[in-house]
């Protein structure tokens, strides 16, 4: 026999399940709006949740126990209105560069630490319902939940959200029972995604190890390892001598979050971009029509798309089809080809010359940047384009292998977004 179900505005739910506003849910808490040059990753007394973390960083669920929380630098740079977080809380990032704004987290084993929230945080505390840890970062992730989310969510070039907007938001509130037996599920699939990323990270710790060996380090002209064919010293040259430079569009045909569509032209963002390569898992589309009027970079094959701002500062990859246009903190790089290959200057791009270029030209007080003016100043030093082949070979091999595990890992990831909508269909048929 099935379950007795009753109509809602999220649709059809058991009969004993509850709905409540988010307003009904939650007491909004207070945050502040200290930028990332106030914070620290080594030692401090209170943590700080910081919007981008949420983002890219953290799960639905925050183990304060295990994940690497930034410290704040100065304590007096809080206002006392300003309050701790404890175990329950959930936090919600209100800014993003696309509909990832609205992602939450929940605060769970925070033990005896002191935790506030951050720039572009919305930090509440339950003060209505009966809920299971966990089940609230789980369901405020899910498709059900962010659904809600999106027609509230304003902005063209960055996407926000407001406590006015999502005060009428609906929370299920399931039996306690009912919740901690999807949590469990969940977590199951949580798990498999953490062996993935353990071997990602794998990977990855071993390609760095690759790339501190084959370009050269500490002023030196070549490299502590190559092939025993090439013995010329590497050349030094700028950015702007061997690459164009290719804004991504900023005017008002700039899309929106509703101009997004399943398929048609690529419009790359920051969250798409990977391993060197392009995560074709994260790309969103737009029309003919919206690409033809986009005054951007037009997409060509071996592009690099660097990201200038914003939470993914810094990622980039290279393009690997021949028609497609970016947000507006990405810039595109052409090579120079017969000077330098695209698939070395994007490896070259996660050395640690690299990485000091990128440390020299920051700046900005609320948020890392980097102009094109200031990427165009980088040194780097230069093999012939035969040896250049040699290292991206080998190195692209490697990602090859991180590939194929960020696809699994991104599958699994998108079973777990969906799996509340099917765990409640699920119990639905039961009983």
């Amino acid at each position: 026999m099935g379950r007795r179900m009753k109509h809602t505005d999220i649709g059809d739910i058991p009969a004993d399940w509850k709905l409540q506003t988010f307003e009904e849910t939650f007491r909004v808490l207070s945050n502040n709006t200290l930028s990332r040059e106030n914070l620290n990753n080594s030692d401090g007394a209170v943590r700080n949740i910081h919007y981008g973390d949420i983002l890219t960083k953290f799960t639905e669920v925050l183990n304060c126990n295990e994940e690497d929380i930034p410290y704040l630098n100065d304590l007096s740079l809080i206002t006392a209105s300003t309050q701790l977080l404890q175990d329950g809380d959930i936090v919600i990032a209100d800014t993003a560069e696309d509909e990832t704004v609205g992602k939450t987290i929940e605060v769970r084993n925070l033990g005896n630490g002191k935790l506030v929230a951050g720039l572009h945080t919305i930090p509440c505390r339950v003060k209505k319902g009966k809920f299971a840890p966990g089940w609230l970062g789980y369901y405020m992730n899910s498709n059900i939940y962010h659904d809600q989310i999106i027609p509230f969510i304003t902005g063209i070039k960055v996407s926000s959200i407001s406590k006015t907007a999502i005060a009428e938001t609906m929370i299920l509130v399931p039996p306690i029972d009912e919740q901690e037996r999807i949590i469990e599920t969940l977590m199951q699939i949580e798990r498999l995604i953490k062996k993935e990323k353990v071997i990602i990270d794998k990977f990855k710790s071993f390609k760095s190890g690759c790339l501190t060996k084959m370009f050269p380090r500490d002023g030196a002209t070549t490299p502590e390892i190559r092939c025993s064919e090439y013995t010329d010293a590497w050349e030094q040259r700028k950015l702007g001598e061997i690459c164009d430079f290719i804004n991504g569009d900023r005017s008002s045909n700039y899309p929106s979050a509703s101009d997004f569509q399943e398929n048609g032209i690529p419009f790359i963002g920051s969250d798409s971009l990977g391993t060197t390569l392009i995560d074709k898992n994260k790309m969103r589309f737009i029309t003919q029509e919206k690409y033809s009027h986009m005054n951007g970079i037009k997409i060509q094959n071996e592009d690099i798309l660097y990201t200038l701002r914003g939470a993914g500062f810094g990622k980039c990859s290279i393009a690997d089809f021949s028609e497609g246009t970016v947000a507006s903190s990405l810039v595109g790089i052409r090579c120079k080809r017969d000077i330098l290959a695209p698939k070395f200057l994007v490896q070259w791009f996660s050395s640690s010359d690299a990485e000091c270029e990128k440390q020299k030209a920051v700046n900005g007080s609320t948020a890392q940047n980097i102009s094109v003016e200031d990427m165009k100043a980088y040194s780097l030093k230069l093999p012939k384009i035969n040896e250049q082949e040699k290292i991206y070979e080998y190195l692209f091999s490697i990602d090859n292998l991180i590939t194929l595990h960020q696809r699994k890992y991104y599958k699994f990831q998108c079973v777990k977004s969906g799996l509340i909508s099917m765990l409640i269909s699920i119990n639905n048929q039961s009983h």
